[in-house]
């Protein structure tokens, strides 16, 4: 069996959850943290959810809504279709953002994965936690000015 590769990261971000849920879901919000991202959905169970880009209007990244409790639960599929690897369902991986509100912060943690066994798992790993290291320290910024 194949050791498990999960990225987990959490942090605590000083602003109420709602102020964290709106950077998170707001393409206004999103293209400033996620490399020049919008998130394009119609935000509902079981819909698209895309990651475009702002300027070019390419798709970097797509999968489906698979959850979503307003400042509370945001769980996403995804799928980079340029990466060359088969567009095949055990090739996405699943996102759970979770919002903890506490009395003048929210905790933000993050799953993904698991990307043991899939095309070019290991490096996808790699290259999703080197991702999440850059755009969560984003995140809390904007989320606490």
């Amino acid at each position: 069996m194949a050791k498990e590769l999960v990225v987990r990261r959490s942090l605590t971000i000083k602003a109420p959850a709602s102020r964290v849920w709106e950077i998170l879901t707001d393409p206004e919000h999103t293209k400033k943290y996620m490399f020049g991202c919008e998130a394009v959905s119609d935000w509902t169970i079981g819909s698209p959810l895309i990651w475009k880009g702002a300027a070019d209007g390419v798709i970097y990244v797509k999968g489906q809504l698979l959850a979503l409790e307003k400042e509370r639960l945001f769980k996403f599929t995804t799928f980079d279709p340029n990466s060359g690897i088969e567009d095949a369902h055990s090739n996405y991986t699943t996102v759970t953002i979770e919002l903890t509100p506490g009395n003048d912060s929210t905790g933000l943690s993050i799953t993904q994965g698991d990307f043991a066994g899939m095309a070019d798992g290991e490096n996808r790993f790699m290259s999703t936690e080197a991702g999440w290291d850059m755009v969560l320290p984003k995140i809390k910024e904007m989320a606490e000015l």
